[in-house]
C-alpha cells in the first residue's frame, strides 16, 4: 500500500513526468510573459509616480499596481522554487537567493501586526514595510527579468546585431518619454516631442547635439535622466544587461556566451564575466577619479554650493568619459569663469575623453600589462633575486595601432589648430591658455562635443581639420564614434602597401588579416556614402544653410561628436529626424546595423575563377 501511494505521489507532483512536463512548460511560458508585462507595468508606474504631480486617486491607483506586481512576483518565484528547485540550486547565484529571501521577508508586515514596543523588531518591521524599499526590490527583479530575457533572445540565435540596434532604439524612445515628464522640464518651458526625441537620441548615442538649451530647459530630474541615458549609451545596453543577467543568474547558453564575448571583445569564455566586471569597474573608477579631479579644479571658483559643485563634477566626468559632450552650463564650457585660470579643468576633461575614446579592450590590456609587471617585481622582492623579463608580446596589435594613431592625430591636430587659431579665435589669451585650448579642441573632435571657443569664429582651415578629426573619431569598442582610428589606420596602411607594391599589409612585425582590411574599407565607403546622402537631402530641405555647416552637422552626428557651427537649433523637423538617424547609425555602428538588417549569405562551398578589374 505504501509503495502504491509513493508511485501516485511521484506521478502527480514530479513535473518531469512525461504527462505533466508539457503543462508545466506551458505554465512557465505563460508566467514569463506575464512577468515581462508586470515588469514593464512596474517601471511605468514608478515613472508616473516620480514624473507627475499626484492626487489621492492617483496614489491609490498606483498602490494597487504595486500590490499586484508584488503578489505576482511572489507567485512566480514560488512556482520556480517548487517545480525547478534542483535547477535553481545550480543556476541561481548567491545574490539571487538573497533577493529572493528579501522578497519573502516583505510578507512579514502583511502576516504580523506592527509591534507595539519600540526597538529593533519595530525598526525591522518598518524597514520591510517601507514603500521605497519594496519598490526598489521589485525594480531589481523587473530589470533582472528584462535583462535575462534579452540574454535568452541571444541564446535562441536571434540576430545579435538586430538585438543591439533594437535595444538602443528602445532606450532612446523610453528616454524621450522620460524627458517629456512635467517634473523633467522647467516650469513655463515647453518641449516638443521631436526635441525630446532628439535630446534622448543624442544622450544615448553619446553625441551632445541639442536643439534646446539643456541647462535652462530641464530640471535636476531631467538632467539626471540625461546623464543616466549617457551612462547607458556609453557603456552599452547589452554590456549592462549581460552583466546584470550573468551576475544574478550565471551563464546561460553557450551560444549566448559566444555572442556576448564577441560584443565585448573578451579573449575567452572563461574570462567573459571578469571582462564585463572590468568594463564596469574601469568605467566607475575613471569617472570617480575624474569627478574628484574636476571638483578640486573648480572648488570655490564658480559661485556654487558644495552639493552643486559635486553634481557639476559628476555630470561632466560621466559626460567626458562617455564622450557625450553634454554640459549643465548654458554656453557649454565656454563660460568666461572657466576660460581663465582653469587649464587644469580642461586638461582633466581632455584626459577623460581620451580614456573613454581608446576603448575598453585597450584598458583591459593596460590592466594585464600592469599586473604582469607587478608580478615580476613581487617575484624579485619575495625571492631576493633578480629575474630577467621573459620576452612577451604584452601589448596586442590592436592596442599598438590605436595608441600610435591616436597620439599622431592628437599631436597633428593640436599643432594645426594652434597654428591657424593662434592670432584668430585664441587672440588675447596667454601662451599657456592657447596651447591648452588647442589641445582641448584637438581632443574634442574625438567625438566628445564639448566646446570652449565658438566654432563659428574658427578659420576655415581649422573647421576642415575639425571635420577630418570628427570623421575618424575614437577607437573601436569604446564610447567614441566615427569610422574609428582602427579602420582609418588599416585603410591608410593598406594604401601604403599598395603604393609600395606589397601584397600584404604588415605592421609591428604582424600581418593584418584580409577580413580586417575588408571591414575597414567597407566602413569608410559606408560612412562617405551616408554622409553624401544626408548632406544632399538637408541641402534640399534647408537651402539657406551653407554646405560647410551642413557637412559639419552631418559628420558631427554620424561620428557622435556633438559639435556644431550653431546649426542644430535651426534645423527643421525633417532635418532633425535625419540627424537623429545619423546619431543612431553612428552609435550602433555601420557594419553592425547592416548585419542586423541584411540577411546573411551562407558560405559557398565553391569559388568562381578569379579575374582582374582595370584600376588606375
Amino acid at each position: 500500500m505504501f509503495l502504491l501511494e509513493m508511485k501516485l505521489y511521484h506521478k502527480l507532483l514530479l513535473y518531469k513526468n512525461k504527462f505533466l512536463e508539457p503543462y508545466v512548460r506551458f505554465l512557465f511560458r505563460f508566467l514569463n510573459i506575464i512577468m515581462t508585462l508586470s515588469s514593464l507595468l512596474l517601471i511605468g508606474a514608478v515613472v508616473y509616480e516620480h514624473g507627475f504631480k499626484l492626487d489621492n486617486e492617483d496614489i491609490e491607483y498606483l498602490n494597487k499596481i504595486f500590490r499586484f506586481v508584488w503578489i505576482f512576483f511572489l507567485v512566480e518565484l514560488t512556482a520556480h522554487l517548487i517545480f525547478e528547485f534542483k535547477e535553481a540550486k545550480i543556476k541561481y547565484k548567491k545574490w539571487t537567493w538573497i533577493l529572493s529571501a528579501l522578497l519573502y521577508l516583505t510578507l512579514i508586515p502583511v502576516i504580523f501586526h506592527r509591534p507595539e514596543h519600540p526597538g529593533f523588531v519595530l525598526e525591522f518591521w518598518l524597514f520591510l514595510d517601507n514603500h521605497t524599499f519594496k519598490t526598489l526590490l521589485l525594480l531589481i527583479f523587473a530589470f533582472l527579468n528584462i535583462s535575462y530575457g534579452l540574454t535568452r533572445m541571444l541564446g535562441k540565435r536571434t540576430n545579435p546585431s538586430l538585438i543591439l540596434a533594437v535595444s538602443f532604439l528602445s532606450i532612446i524612445i523610453i528616454g524621450a518619454g522620460l524627458l517629456l515628464l512635467p517634473l523633467s522640464i522647467q516650469e513655463g518651458v515647453k518641449v516638443a516631442w521631436i526635441d525630446a526625441l532628439f535630446t534622448s537620441t543624442s544622450a544615448v548615442c553619446v553625441t551632445g547635439l541639442t536643439t534646446v538649451n539643456v541647462a535652462t530647459t530641464f530640471t535636476p530630474m531631467g538632467l539626471t535622466i540625461i546623464i543616466l541615458l549617457i551612462q547607458i549609451g556609453g557603456v552599452g545596453v547589452m554590456t549592462l544587461t549581460s552583466f546584470f543577467a550573468m551576475f544574478f543568474m550565471g551563464n546561460t547558453t553557450l551560444y549566448n556566451q559566444l555572442v556576448v564575448r564577441d560584443m565585448i571583445s573578451s579573449t575567452s569564455l572563461g574570462s567573459l564575466f571578469s571582462t564585463l566586471i572590468y568594463i564596469l569597474v574601469f568605467t566607475l573608477f575613471i569617472e570617480t577619479i575624474g569627478m574628484l579631479s574636476i571638483w578640486l579644479s573648480i572648488h570655490g571658483t564658480m559661485s556654487m554650493s558644495l552639493k552643486e559643485e559635486f553634481a557639476f563634477s559628476a555630470f561632466h566626468s560621466i559626460s567626458a568619459f562617455c564622450n557625450a559632450g553634454f554640459s549643465t552650463l548654458p554656453d557649454n564650457l565656454g563660460q568666461p569663469v572657466l576660460m581663465t585660470k582653469h587649464n587644469w579643468f580642461f586638461n582633466i576633461i581632455s584626459v577623460l575623453i581620451i580614456l573613454g575614446g581608446i576603448g575598453f579592450p585597450i584598458l583591459v590590456n593596460f590592466k594585464d600589462v600592469i599586473m604582469h609587471h607587478l608580478k615580476h617585481w613581487w617575484k624579485i622582492i619575495s625571492t631576493f633575486k633578480y629575474h630577467k623579463y621573459q620576452h612577451q608580446h604584452l601589448y596586442s596589435l590592436n592596442t599598438k595601432i590605436v595608441l600610435v594613431t591616436t597620439f599622431l592625430l592628437l599631436v597633428i591636430g593640436t599643432g594645426l589648430i594652434a597654428l591657424f587659431e593662434w592670432n584668430a579665435s585664441f587672440a588675447g589669451m596667454s601662451v599657456g591658455d592657447k596651447w591648452t585650448q588647442a589641445f582641448f579642441n584637438a581632443v574634442c573632435p574625438r567625438t566628445a562635443g564639448f566646446n570652449s571657443v565658438d566654432l563659428t569664429a574658427f578659420t576655415m582651415q581649422s573647421v576642415l581639420v575639425y571635420i577630418f578629426l570628427m570623421w575618424i573619431g575614437g577607437a573601436a569598442q569604446s564610447t567614441a564614434g566615427g569610422i574609428k582610428v582602427n579602420a582609418f589606420a588599416v585603410v591608410f596602411m593598406n594604401m601604403i602597401s599598395v603604393i609600395r607594391g606589397s601584397s600584404k599589409v604588415q605592421v609591428f612585425k604582424r600581418e593584418i588579416s584580409q577580413d580586417s582590411i575588408r571591414r575597414s574599407s567597407v566602413t569608410v565607403v559606408f560612412s562617405l556614402t551616408i554622409l553624401f546622402i544626408s548632406v544632399f537631402f538637408i541641402s534640399i530641405w534647408q537651402p539657406e544653410m551653407s554646405i560647410v555647416s551642413i557637412v559639419f552637422e552631418c559628420v558631427s552626428a554620424l561620428a557622435t561628436v556633438g559639435s556644431s557651427l550653431n546649426t542644430t537649433p535651426f534645423l527643421v523637423d525633417n532635418s532633425k529626424l535625419l540627424i537623429c538617424l545619423l546619431m543612431f547609425v553612428g552609435r550602433v555602428g555601420l557594419i553592425t546595423l547592416m548585419l542586423g538588417i541584411i540577411k546573411q549569405k551562407k558560405k559557398a562551398r565553391f569559388s568562381y575563377p578569379k579575374d582582374d578589374i582595370i584600376i588606375n
